[in-house]
């Protein structure tokens, strides 16, 4: 809980400065060159959000530049004084050492980082190779000039601010771009977001679980319940889920111990299934499973129905049979799926509603 408490902290003070490690987009990145080791060969890749003086993005793709045959980089860093530092900044000896540093912009301004060739002519292109200005405005994503740039990459590529991502989201879709975003769990049931999954627009990256962020003061916060998000193919989401049939799961897997057979649930025509291991493989029913189910997802062993949350469980036609169940279990509302036990109605955590190919 004091993961997630620590995600919540920050989406409510709106305080989203948590840097990614090197590490984890290296491994997150690998996975789709392995599958595609052209996947980035002559494109354009935008990094908003970012600040390379802290940030392991920009670092990340302008050490790999040559190696994925980049076209250009482009990153934009978010102007000081819009942002809601709880610590006194200071600007680093990266920029102040720079001709270019100005004293009044340096707080008001956004900045501009871009990679294209090998400028310092040593024989490659690296961070060394890095070039910069000042923005016009303070580097909002949501600006004319950073918009201007979304519509010039291939490809977007950030961990944007966990309060915004839902409009993040949506302006990289205004011109239909490539991206891989890093974002909270949750946001898999946004009603911005599930059909998107729900039609195969998009779905979850390679990697997932907590993950370590550094901070503005030079510390570290562990984060759980984190994955990417991405519209660009990998090869784990390819993988079938290698599961046992109905018969073996309720008789040897402990989980389901005591049980006769699957719980059924009282307002859907479906099977709950608690843990996704648990997904019998003959079964060719629709079944509820957690939505961590969307990690190992095949797109070729499963259909996903529909989210049985709020608006989209609505859609579904999720609603308590009478008042009374109401008053059995004071939680229960419209767009949840539920079960009777020993007459009582009891939920499940927010659960997707999938199907077995046929």
């Amino acid at each position: 809980m004091a993961k997630n408490s620590n995600l919540g902290q920050a989406k409510a003070a709106k305080n989203d400065e948590f840097y990614t490690q090197y590490v984890d987009i290296q491994k997150e990145v690998n996975a789709y060159i392995e599958y595609n080791p052209d996947v980035f060969r002559g494109k354009t890749i935008l990094l908003p959000c970012d600040d390379p003086e802290w940030s392991n993005f920009t670092k990340f793709f302008a050490q790999n530049f040559e190696f994925f045959g980049l076209k250009k980089l482009i990153s934009t860093s978010y102007a000081i004084e819009s942002k809601k530092y709880k610590t006194d900044w200071q600007p680093t000896l990266f920029e102040t050492e720079n001709p270019l540093y100005n004293v009044d912009k340096s707080r008001v301004k956004g900045k501009i980082f871009t990679l294209t060739h090998d400028t310092n002519q040593n024989g490659r292109i690296d961070i060394d190779d890095l070039q910069w200005n000042y923005l016009e405005g303070d580097g909002d994503f949501r600006s004319a000039e950073v918009t201007a740039l979304r519509d010039e990459a291939d490809i977007i590529i950030t961990n944007p601010p966990f309060s915004l991502f839902r409009e993040f989201l949506a302006w990289i879709r205004e011109r239909e771009k490539s991206f891989l975003l890093i974002g909270n769990m949750n946001a898999v049931t946004y009603k911005e977001v599930f059909p998107l999954i729900k039609d195969n627009i998009i779905w979850l990256g390679s990697s997932f679980g907590s993950k370590t962020y550094l901070t503005t003061d030079g510390g570290t916060q562990t984060m759980g319940n984190t994955c990417w998000f991405t519209n660009i193919d990998h090869g784990r989401r390819h993988q079938p889920l290698q599961l046992m049939t109905k018969e073996d799961n309720l008789r040897f897997n402990k989980k389901l111990k005591g049980q006769e057979d699957y719980i059924r649930y009282a307002n859907y025509d479906a099977i709950e299934v608690p843990y996704v291991e648990l997904i019998p493989k003959d079964f060719d029913g629709i079944m509820g499973v957690p939505k961590s189910f969307l990690e190992k997802y095949c797109p070729e062993q499963f259909e996903i129905i529909g989210c049985a949350e709020g608006d989209s469980g609505k859609e579904l036609g999720l609603v308590p049979f009478n008042r009374e169940l109401k008053k059995l279990n004071k939680s229960l509302r419209d767009g949840q799926l539920y079960y009777m036990v020993d007459g009582k109605p009891e939920k499940p955590y927010a659960r997707i509603l999938i199907r077995k190919k046929q």
